[in-house]
């Protein structure tokens, strides 16, 4: 196996990771609000679980970009991965993955002010988020290679169907979901 191959596998399989890990956060955010899973477990149980992969998609995202950046094949540049339609190769795909990221890492660094923010400029900001993951969503779409495989298909398609319909039933029902 070649560098290259490597950090392209590399790359593969932490997008997916944090992809998986940020569609968990999500998920399990909403379902606090919406008791959707409280059959699943306690509310501590989903807040945990929550608060875990809200901190696990950082370095696994960070694992992605970095091994994107040592693979020569895949051209990607410092400013590509930050700045919206630098790149020349992919650029929609590439410019939504930057865009992505940096409303994650808005997200990311507010969350930790969150005490120091008033609380409705904060939760506008957590709601962003759910921005992030749709742009992240279609980075995915567009530029995975994965999504040939059933299961990587299935799975993501699925955890966006699933946001949506939380999404959706919560912006309509206005709170919580009956159990």
């Amino acid at each position: 196996m070649t560098a290259d191959q490597f950090f392209w596998v590399l790359a593969r399989v932490a997008g997916l990771g944090s992809y998986a890990a940020l569609a968990i956060a999500l998920l399990t955010g909403i379902a606090l609000r919406t008791a959707v899973l409280d059959w699943l477990g306690s509310n501590r149980a989903v807040r945990s679980l929550h608060e875990y992969t809200t901190v696990l998609w950082v370095p696994l995202g960070a694992v992605h970009v970095l091994s994107l950046l040592f693979d020569s094949t895949a051209r990607i540049g410092p400013l590509d991965v930050v700045v919206p339609f630098h790149s020349s190769y992919g650029t929609l795909a590439i410019a939504l993955g930057a865009l992505s990221l940096d409303l994650l890492m808005v997200v990311a660094v507010t969350a930790y002010m969150k005490r120091r923010m008033r609380k409705d400029v904060w939760l506008w900001v957590h709601r962003l988020a759910y921005v992030a993951f749709a742009l992240l969503f279609l980075h995915a779409v567009l530029s995975g290679t994965d999504f040939s495989d059933p299961a990587v298909s299935a799975i993501t398609w699925g955890a966006a169907a699933g946001l949506l319909t939380l999404g959706l039933a919560r912006l309509l029902g206005g709170g919580r979901l009956p159990a």
